[in-house]
């Protein structure tokens, strides 16, 4: 017992050294964490507006295609017309070869115009050929992209699916028990109320919380492309105790930070994670009841896919 004291007493010299960088460094991660999480959610409206544009796109490319292929089957027909017409005149050609050179060179100048209208027509028909096949194929090209995307999302959305799941599952003995897990914004959130993993005006993880902890940090090891942020929340009473924490700044960084030790200590990958304290500023009730402060006084463990393909996909 004497040693361990020492050992938490030296520990605590130790962070009230160093408090005010490692709170400037966490409020600096935090920030660049926070830009990241406007950046990924304006990413994924990014996605919804693009994949609706290139639906339109497809839609107005298949309607310019019905277009030019009934303009192709005219143009077809008018041919066809023309051939017939020539055949006729050609006949008449034949026909009118005892007339007088007068009204042979009339049909000879018809029949010439003729050949040259039909000219025209094929050329503009071959022309329109042209232009519907290389229309198709950047139709086939947006579908498959559209195609590509939409199958990146709905997996990223199954992957959500099957991380809620796990951890959900993972977590079961806890619900009840100020912990919550749900999936929204195409991320899983997991909520720890205070009073399952600290005492009063503490960043020590008691044990029921700690077990809690663990188990998700066995879900997060299976899912390393996970990005992990830990937020820490309180009230909006102020701290009111002494020595290595100020104010509630600084209580909820510490709080996030001890989770983050513990998923660290059990393998999960520090690249994985940030740590943030958010203090009293993002309340989840009110904090004019005691059951609303609670609520508030709690851990965000907030799970984001990475977006990396689908950033490459619409970037091509």
């Amino acid at each position: 017992m004497k040693k361990i004291v020492l050992i938490i007493l030296t520990l605590s010299l130790v962070t009230s050294c160093v408090t005010k960088k490692v709170y400037t460094e966490l409020e600096e991660k935090y920030n660049k964490l926070k830009d990241n999480n406007s950046s990924l959610f304006g990413e994924n409206q990014d996605l919804i507006a693009k994949k609706k544009e290139l639906e339109e796109s497809k839609l107005a490319l298949e309607a310019e295609i019905g277009k030019l292929s009934s303009e192709k089957g005219k143009l077809a027909n008018a041919v066809d017309q023309l051939e017939d017409k020539k055949t006729r005149l050609e006949k008449e050609y034949d026909a009118l070869s005892q007339l007088s050179a007068e009204q042979l060179s009339e049909k000879e100048k018809q029949n010439r115009q003729l050949l040259v209208q039909l000219q025209e027509k094929e050329s503009t028909l071959a022309l329109e050929s042209a232009r519907l096949e290389k229309l198709q194929k950047e139709l086939d090209a947006r579908s498959k992209r559209v195609d590509e995307l939409e199958g990146l999302i709905a997996a990223k959305e199954a992957k959500m699916q099957q991380l809620k799941d796990a951890v959900s599952a993972a977590l079961q003995g806890f619900e009840g028990k100020g912990l919550t897990v749900e999936r929204k914004n195409g991320k899983v959130y997991v909520s720890m109320e205070n009073k399952l993993l600290f005492s009063s005006g503490s960043w020590a993880v008691g044990s029921q919380g700690r077990n809690a902890v663990v188990n998700l940090a066995g879900v997060l090891r299976e899912n390393p492309d996970i990005n992990v942020l830990i937020e820490g929340h309180t009230d909006n009473v102020p701290y009111s105790g002494k020595g290595a924490v100020t104010d509630n700044w600084d209580l909820s960084t510490k709080r996030a930070t001890a989770i983050v030790r513990i998923l660290v200590t059990h393998h999960v990958n520090p690249k994985q994670i940030t740590a943030a304290g958010r203090s009293k500023y993002v309340p989840v009730a009110s904090n004019a009841s005691a059951a609303g402060k609670a609520k508030n006084r709690r851990i965000e463990i907030i799970l984001a896919p990475n977006l990396d393909a689908i950033n490459e996909l619409l970037e091509e």
